[in-house]
């Protein structure tokens, strides 16, 4: 299965995808967002480094990373997200953008599930950080990390 094109709710477009749909050649892709040094891209991207299954290594950069490639898929940009197995941490990632497409963050997870896959965002600790990122973003105390 390739990556599964998502329409944001704001009307732009997302790819969803997993390191072993990588296409050097992609045509539609204007730029990729990946979690996982699987990606290795020779086209516009940025790789933020992120625990398979855990959470981003610098928030901070996460968190920039996912703005600027959500305000480019805001301009039309076909955005790529990867990780390795295109579910946890992609999901993530479109989760986040759903929140920034208006998308409430208590309903981000769920939004995510009932259009892409009912596994995206796998754990616990995934699921709080779409809140965190919510907060973050939005001005807001940051929500108790669960214990892991």
């Amino acid at each position: 299965m390739p990556g599964t094109d998502l329409t944001l709710p704001c009307g732009s477009r997302v790819r969803a995808s997993a390191s072993y749909h990588r296409r050097e050649d992609d045509p539609d892709r204007g730029f990729g967002l990946y979690l996982d040094p699987h990606w290795e891209p020779t086209w516009p991207s940025t790789v933020v480094p992120w625990v398979n299954l855990g959470l981003p290594h610098d928030f901070e950069q996460a968190v920039d990373a996912i703005q600027q490639a959500y305000a480019k898929a805001r301009s039309g940009v076909l955005v790529e997200v990867g990780c390795q197995g295109g579910i946890g941490r992609t999901g993530v990632v479109i989760a986040c953008m759903a929140v920034l497409a208006g998308v409430e963050d208590t309903q981000a997870v769920a939004w995510v599930r009932s259009h892409y896959v009912q596994r995206a965002v796998e754990t616990p600790l995934q699921e709080w950080w779409v809140l965190w990122f919510a907060a973050r973003v939005q001005g807001r105390p940051p929500p108790s990390r669960p214990d892991t």
